[in-house]
């Protein structure tokens, strides 16, 4: 099997379809700005720290790396770009400024790595490693709109692999993990993870090449399904790409001669007449019921037709009585959280002694009640 990176491994838990779309199919995905950009400032840091001995470079030669390595990808306008280029430079200036005081070599930056997890390769670059008196410290650049809160840094999947890997290659533990937040130029630092949170990424990774092995590739609609560079591929989505309607197979399924979107828009107005017919039929039976009880009649005639009101019970078992007759038993805890199924369960038991059994059975009676009518057209009682 090939190896899996972070990417591949988010993209099929977002979309397995999606996955397969793109890694396995090989279909190119769109280009959007936010990429372009991303990527050029990534080259940018790390043109910084990957310097042979210090100083790293000064912020006029930053920014002409910069500009000789941009990256016009995806922009939908030349103001659209021309708006990136120039936050990129002020990104860039606020970054050289934070990091160039003090500046300390890496132990690594864009440091490859693939590592063996359980018979799987996982693979993938970290931006920066470096070295702490105590072990490792994992930085990861973002370009993302915002801050990232201490719930996402404990759950970032990306982050896990990192420490997951670099401590299976070189043997020393991971103490902090860090998001770094390029727009704001702000570090979002958390400790390293516990061994329970590396376990349970391998069993991610796991499941997820398992999956990828057994050709399990649903399309699965989410969050991200704007994001989708797909969308005329997933069977959710691709009706509203086709060109034409699709020719039929055989005459069972044709839509009778119409168009595939009148039939949609038919039956979503049906859906919102049926809601608000089921709801005047739900005030007109209040009012029955309500007229039947005051009046202690079962039944009302109008001229063609005669409303028969019931009331209905439905039998099971009232938990007060059998928690009354279990609790001195020491039964009571079988049946918690209170289940009349569990409660059933109980009756055919082998253990429980036949009074128990038969005091028991004999609690089973009307749990809830509700109220029924019954329309019948009074011309068919005359016939």
């Amino acid at each position: 099997m090939r190896p899996l990176s972070y990417s591949q491994i988010s993209r099929y838990r977002t979309c397995p379809l999606w996955y397969k779309l793109q890694y396995i199919d090989k279909l190119p995905p769109k280009e959007r700005p936010y990429l372009s950009f991303g990527e050029v400032v990534h080259l940018c840091a790390e043109y910084f720290f990957k310097v042979p001995v210090p100083p790293p470079p000064t912020l006029p030669r930053l920014l002409q790396f910069y500009a000789a390595n941009w990256i016009s990808d995806g922009y939908e306008s030349p103001e659209q770009e021309e708006q990136y280029r120039e936050y990129g430079k002020q990104l860039l200036t606020e970054f050289w400024k934070n990091h160039y005081p003090g500046f300390r070599l890496p132990l690594a930056v864009e440091h490859q790595f693939a590592v063996n997890i359980d018979g799987v390769i996982l693979s993938g670059k970290i931006d920066r490693i470096d070295k702490l008196e105590d072990g490792l410290s994992i930085v990861d650049y973002k370009t993302s709109q915002g801050l990232f809160t201490a719930a996402h840094l404990e759950e970032d999947l990306q982050l896990t692999f990192y420490q997951l890997a670099a401590e299976t290659q070189w043997r020393l533990p991971v103490k902090k993990l860090t998001l770094y937040h390029l727009r704001s130029n702000t570090p979002c630092t958390c400790d390293g993870r516990r061994p329970e949170k590396l376990r349970q990424a391998r069993q991610i990774i796991l499941e997820v090449a398992d999956g990828i092995k057994s050709e399990i590739f649903p399309a699965t609609e989410n969050s991200l399904c704007s994001y989708c560079d797909f969308p005329e591929h997933c069977p959710y989505q691709k009706h509203k790409y086709a060109p034409a309607e699709p020719a039929p197979r055989d005459r069972r399924s044709t839509l009778k001669g119409r168009a595939a979107n009148e039939i949609v828009e038919e039956y979503a107005a049906l859906q919102d007449r049926r809601r608000e017919i089921e709801a005047q039929l739900e005030e007109l039976k209040q009012m029955i019921c309500c007229y039947c009880e005051e009046n202690g009649l079962q039944r009302l005639f109008g001229d063609d037709h005669a409303v028969t009101y019931r009331m209905v019970e439905r039998a099971g078992f009232i938990e007060e009585k059998v928690r009354a007759l279990l609790e001195p038993t020491g039964l009571w805890p079988r049946v918690l959280k209170f289940d009349p199924s569990l409660v059933k369960a109980l009756l055919e038991a082998d253990y429980l002694n036949p009074d128990l059994r038969r005091k028991l059975e004999n609690l089973k009676g009307a749990a809830s009640s509700y109220a029924v009518l019954y329309v019948k057209h009074l011309r068919e009682e005359e016939e």
